[in-house]
Protein backbone atom coordinates (compact mmCIF):
# COMPACT_ATOMS: atom_id res chain seq x y z
CA UNK A 1 0.00 0.00 0.00
CA UNK A 2 1.55 2.89 -1.00
CA UNK A 3 1.60 6.34 0.79
CA UNK A 4 -0.69 7.68 -1.51
CA UNK A 5 -3.45 5.14 -1.65
CA UNK A 6 -6.46 6.36 0.40
CA UNK A 7 -7.79 4.48 3.52
CA UNK A 8 -11.21 3.66 3.48
CA UNK A 9 -12.94 5.58 6.42
CA UNK A 10 -14.46 2.57 8.08
CA UNK A 11 -10.60 0.78 7.52
CA UNK A 12 -7.99 0.54 9.81
CA UNK A 13 -4.78 0.62 8.20
CA UNK A 14 -2.36 -1.50 10.12
CA UNK A 15 1.41 -1.08 9.29
CA UNK A 16 3.09 -4.30 10.82
CA UNK A 17 6.64 -4.21 12.03
CA UNK A 18 7.92 -7.64 12.01
CA UNK A 19 10.65 -7.73 14.64
CA UNK A 20 12.97 -10.25 13.18
CA UNK A 21 13.43 -8.87 10.00
CA UNK A 22 12.99 -5.13 10.54
CA UNK A 23 10.72 -4.73 7.85
CA UNK A 24 6.84 -3.50 7.35
CA UNK A 25 4.14 -4.41 5.51
CA UNK A 26 0.64 -2.39 5.41
CA UNK A 27 -2.72 -4.48 5.27
CA UNK A 28 -6.15 -2.72 5.83
CA UNK A 29 -8.21 -4.61 8.36
CA UNK A 30 -12.16 -3.99 9.45
CA UNK A 31 -12.17 -2.79 13.54
CA UNK A 32 -14.01 -5.95 14.14
CA UNK A 33 -11.08 -7.88 13.58
CA UNK A 34 -8.99 -10.31 16.59
CA UNK A 35 -5.64 -10.37 16.85
CA UNK A 36 -5.69 -13.88 16.07
CA UNK A 37 -7.78 -13.35 12.61
CA UNK A 38 -4.77 -10.64 12.22
CA UNK A 39 -2.22 -13.03 12.45
CA UNK A 40 -4.11 -15.66 10.36
CA UNK A 41 -3.99 -13.32 7.63
CA UNK A 42 -0.44 -12.22 7.88
CA UNK A 43 0.44 -15.80 7.88
CA UNK A 44 -1.57 -16.98 4.79
CA UNK A 45 -0.80 -13.31 3.17
CA UNK A 46 3.15 -13.44 3.86
CA UNK A 47 4.77 -10.67 2.52
CA UNK A 48 7.47 -11.31 -0.07
CA UNK A 49 10.42 -8.30 0.99
CA UNK A 50 9.82 -10.15 4.91
CA UNK A 51 11.73 -13.33 3.41
CA UNK A 52 10.65 -16.80 3.53
CA UNK A 53 7.99 -17.48 6.21
CA UNK A 54 10.03 -18.99 9.46
CA UNK A 55 7.20 -19.71 11.37
CA UNK A 56 5.02 -23.12 11.76
CA UNK A 57 1.76 -21.61 11.88
CA UNK A 58 -0.17 -18.35 12.54
CA UNK A 59 -0.75 -18.89 15.90
CA UNK A 60 3.10 -18.35 16.89
CA UNK A 61 2.79 -15.04 15.60
CA UNK A 62 1.96 -12.33 18.59
CA UNK A 63 0.92 -8.68 18.38
CA UNK A 64 2.44 -6.16 20.18
CA UNK A 65 0.89 -2.73 20.85
CA UNK A 66 2.02 0.45 23.05
CA UNK A 67 4.02 -2.15 24.38
CA UNK A 68 2.01 -5.01 25.50
CA UNK A 69 1.63 -8.27 24.02
CA UNK A 70 -2.43 -8.53 22.10
CA UNK A 71 -4.47 -11.30 23.57
CA UNK A 72 -6.04 -13.69 20.38
CA UNK A 73 -9.50 -12.17 20.92
CA UNK A 74 -8.83 -8.29 21.00
CA UNK A 75 -10.25 -6.78 18.14
CA UNK A 76 -9.03 -3.46 16.37
CA UNK A 77 -12.35 -1.90 17.72
CA UNK A 78 -11.57 -2.37 21.45
CA UNK A 79 -8.35 -0.71 21.28
CA UNK A 80 -10.28 2.79 20.03
CA UNK A 81 -7.67 2.78 16.92
CA UNK A 82 -8.63 5.82 14.95
CA UNK A 83 -10.77 4.46 11.57
CA UNK A 84 -9.24 5.85 8.42
CA UNK A 85 -5.65 6.12 9.83
CA UNK A 86 -2.48 4.11 9.80
CA UNK A 87 -1.58 2.51 13.37
CA UNK A 88 1.96 1.04 13.88
CA UNK A 89 2.22 -2.59 15.44
CA UNK A 90 5.16 -5.15 15.99
CA UNK A 91 4.96 -8.44 15.05
CA UNK A 92 6.86 -11.18 16.85
CA UNK A 93 6.79 -15.16 16.71
CA UNK A 94 6.78 -16.12 19.97
CA UNK A 95 4.30 -19.67 21.58
CA UNK A 96 3.22 -18.19 24.57
CA UNK A 97 2.40 -14.09 25.98
CA UNK A 98 4.12 -13.27 28.96
CA UNK A 99 2.83 -13.75 32.18
CA UNK A 100 1.35 -10.66 33.88
CA UNK A 101 3.98 -8.57 35.32
CA UNK A 102 2.44 -8.78 39.92
CA UNK A 103 3.23 -6.40 42.43
CA UNK A 104 3.70 -9.41 45.02
CA UNK A 105 5.54 -12.47 44.99
CA UNK A 106 3.29 -15.33 45.22
CA UNK A 107 6.08 -16.78 47.24
CA UNK A 108 5.76 -14.06 49.67
CA UNK A 109 1.59 -14.84 49.85
CA UNK A 110 2.49 -18.67 51.00
CA UNK A 111 4.76 -17.51 53.74
CA UNK A 112 3.40 -15.41 56.07
CA UNK A 113 6.14 -14.84 58.44
CA UNK A 114 8.34 -13.32 55.39
CA UNK A 115 5.71 -10.23 55.82
CA UNK A 116 6.96 -7.60 58.48
CA UNK A 117 3.66 -6.45 59.45
CA UNK A 118 -0.17 -6.95 58.70
CA UNK A 119 -0.44 -3.90 56.88
CA UNK A 120 1.52 -2.60 53.79
CA UNK A 121 5.15 -1.14 54.68
CA UNK A 122 6.36 1.78 52.93
CA UNK A 123 10.05 2.89 52.55
CA UNK A 124 11.12 6.73 52.68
Amino acid sequence: MGTRTRIPQDMINLKLIIVTAQKTAQFLFAPSITAAEIAQHVYEEWPEDWGPRTVAKAEILRLIYHGRFLHSNVTLGALNLPLGKTTVMHLVPREHLPEPNSQEDPKQKKTPSRRCCSSCCTIC
